[in-house]
């Protein structure tokens, strides 16, 4: 694939644009279900270690955090996801060799550093977590927290999970804005990881209701996912890791 240089233009999205992306989604996921399946088990194995490293270590309650910060690794799981769609909107061969070909090549390009902006705000969550938690409970009896969320309960775990479900909110946000476009961005065309994010962040600011429901609906359903002990990411993850790429199509004009 020659990749063409520089930043997309890109028209407004519309409703029927998400309506699209969801059903070339879905169609993808059909048409290359093992593909599909493969790269949603990397990310529900990782789920699992997750909840087994907070679990080992007796520390239960973290998993508070860890759940909140979670969907942001998402866009990078889905990578091959990406690649697979392109291929089949391209009408191009889909083989596996060829899909990890694609993805082993992006160790040098610009999606490491766009990874590493990720993780550092991520780290940055998971300290501000710490804070909110030791501030509104840091005096709180800790006897059973391992085996018990009553803590949560009092008026001071409340609070502490409200203030923290809003700024893991803004955090998420922020992953997102710079990532929905910017991500499959990288895929497509010869662009740095800085112009990428910009360009994708002031792309959901100038189409703020109709992508903050994009957004709301992979949330929603992401949530759903891991209440079934992360399961349901065998389809969250391959609908929406399609469909993100369908609507970077879709909405690019060059």
């Amino acid at each position: 694939m020659i990749k063409q240089h520089g930043v997309p233009e890109f028209r407004p999205i519309t409703p029927a644009d998400l309506r699209t992306a969801l059903h070339r989604g879905w169609r993808d996921l059909r048409r290359v279900p093992a593909l599909s399946l493969f790269f949603a088990s990397i990310y529900v194995l990782f789920g699992w270690l997750m909840v087994y490293v907070a679990r080992s270590t007796g520390q239960v309650y973290w998993l508070v955090l860890l759940i909140a910060g979670f969907p942001i690794i998402g866009p990078f799981a889905a990578v091959g996801l990406y690649e697979t769609s392109r291929r089949i909107e391209a009408g191009e061969e889909v083989a596996w060799a060829d899909i990890f070909a694609v993805i082993f090549k992006q160790r040098s390009g610009q999606l490491p550093s766009m990874s590493a902006i990720i993780i550092f705000i991520l780290l940055v969550w998971f300290f501000l977590g710490h804070m909110i938690f030791a501030l509104f409970l840091g005096l709180s009896p800790m006897r059973n927290i391992s085996s018990s969320f009553e803590v949560y309960l009092t008026p001071e775990g409340l609070t502490m999970l409200a203030v923290g479900t809003v700024v893991g909110a803004l955090f998420s946000l922020l992953v997102y804005m710079i990532t929905v476009l910017g991500v499959p961005m990288l895929l497509d065309r010869d662009v740095d990881f800085m112009s990428a994010m910009i360009a994708s962040f002031v792309f959901v600011q100038e189409n703020f209701v109709l992508m903050i429901l994009w957004a709301a609906l992979i949330a929603s359903l992401t949530m759903i996912a891991l209440l079934t002990g992360f399961l349901g990411l065998f389809i969250v993850l391959p609908l929406f890791g399609h469909g993100a790429w369908h609507l970077y199509s879709l909405v690019k004009e060059n």
